[in-house]
């Protein structure tokens, strides 16, 4: 959660999320900096080292804003986030809202996964 009262995307960029060798043809700098420049005023944008969903790159996770998380919302992981219609949609829902305040377009929600389910590897 941000101290501007915004959401927060986290995106992992460690030893899977971000490698050409995993995603070639996927450039991770230009992703994380169009996502940066989408969300714009509406969130923060931070890149992590790992975030140990490594079964899932390129994972990013939708912290939700504090009016989010007062309307019961948890952190959204979403998984294999390598296209630019994904890029796009994440700051969309980053803009209007985020968790808790605004519904996720239902590709993202194809996208999402629990780590409480075991979904670490």
């Amino acid at each position: 959660m941000d101290e501007r009262g915004t959401a927060m995307v986290t995106v992992c960029r460690g030893c899977c999320c971000g490698s050409a060798a995993k995603h070639p043809g996927v450039d991770h700098g230009e992703q994380v900096a169009r996502l940066r420049a989408a969300v714009g005023d509406a969130g923060r944008v931070r890149v992590s080292e790992c975030l140990d969903a490594c079964g899932h790159s390129n994972v990013v996770v939708v912290n939700p804003s504090p009016r989010g998380r007062e309307n019961g919302a948890r952190p959204v992981w979403l998984g294999w986030v390598l296209g630019e219609d994904m890029v796009t949609e994440i700051a969309e829902w980053v803009r209007a809202g985020g968790p808790g305040v605004a519904e996720a377009p239902a590709t993202l929600e194809l996208q999402e996964f629990d780590l409480r389910k075991g979904a670490r590897s």
